[in-house]
């Protein structure tokens, strides 16, 4: 089996969730599809948990479905 998280994915999850402006916020789901995998919101999210090994992002503009924080 593919493994499904890789370097390139993760950086490219990353680097949309950098380019969120200040004072605006976006869904899991709208990231997943911008980077062209529109069934993958958990993904972005799983990505987001483990972002703070890969540097400092933005991930506080990230928001669910109903437009809350996720804890974590």
């Amino acid at each position: 089996m593919a493994q499904v998280l890789n370097k390139n994915l993760i950086y490219e999850i990353l680097s949309v969730v950098e380019e969120i402006p200040e004072g605006k916020v976006a869904t899991y789901a709208q990231i997943a599809a911008l980077i062209g995998r529109e069934k993958n919101a958990r993904l972005v999210g799983k990505v987001l948990s483990m972002a703070e090994y890969y540097g400092n992002y933005p991930c506080h503009r990230v928001v669910n479905h109903a437009g809350r924080l996720v804890p974590g």
